[in-house]
Parts: C-alpha cells; sequence; structure tokens
C-alpha cells in the first residue's frame, strides 16, 4: 500500500487575464484569479468579487454541500440559471476561495 499523501485540492496563482462574457455582456475580468484544482474536476478559476460585475448576478434558492469546500450558494445572469457559484464560509483548510465568484467552463473566455 502506498502512503503517499496526494492532497485532493490544491490552490495556485493564475495571472492570465479571465474574462466572462454571457450574451455579450462583460461579467467579470481580472488577472487576480486563483485557480483550484480539485482531483477528478477541471481546474477552476476563483475570481475576486471586485472584479466581477456581482450587480448583474441575482442570487439563486440553489445550494450545494462539498465535504472539501463547504456549502456553496449560486448566482443567475438573466436567463443563465445559476452560471456560477462562491462558498461564503469555506472549510478552514482551504479559506483562500472565500466570497470568490466561480464560473461554469464555457462561459469564460
Amino acid at each position: 500500500m502506498d502512503d503517499t499523501f496526494e492532497p485532493r485540492i490544491t490552490l495556485h496563482p493564475h495571472e492570465r487575464r479571465v474574462r466572462v462574457v454571457i450574451d455579450g455582456t462583460v461579467l467579470a475580468d481580472t488577472t487576480r484569479a486563483i485557480e483550484l484544482r480539485e482531483t477528478g474536476y477541471p481546474p477552476r478559476q476563483y475570481l475576486p468579487r471586485d472584479d466581477v460585475r456581482m450587480d448583474l448576478l441575482t442570487p439563486s434558492e440553489t445550494t450545494t454541500h462539498c465535504p472539501f469546500k463547504g456549502d456553496a450558494g449560486y448566482f443567475s445572469f438573466g436567463e443563465h440559471v445559476d452560471v456560477a457559484w462562491s462558498y461564503e464560509n469555506p472549510l478552514a483548510s482551504i479559506q483562500e476561495i472565500e466570497g470568490r465568484v466561480v464560473f461554469y467552463r464555457g462561459v469564460s473566455e
């Protein structure tokens, strides 16, 4: 048996520009994202709220629970339901993503 520990979640600086555009509207534009890599999932860029047009997003009633990150709340944009989510109170081991917004793959440039 291999006793090597592989972390399930790792965080990395993401210095490339991340733009999120839906229906021609820029919802986010940043060079200050944190990339979260989680075993079995594609990398996700967590964006600072200062760089997200939160005034254009509407909180939805959707919530999910991740045993490694905590409880997530979701946001919609117009007719596009649950296009983004955020962990307002993530687990202590992943505090760096607190309040940051992540969009589903395919909606960002």
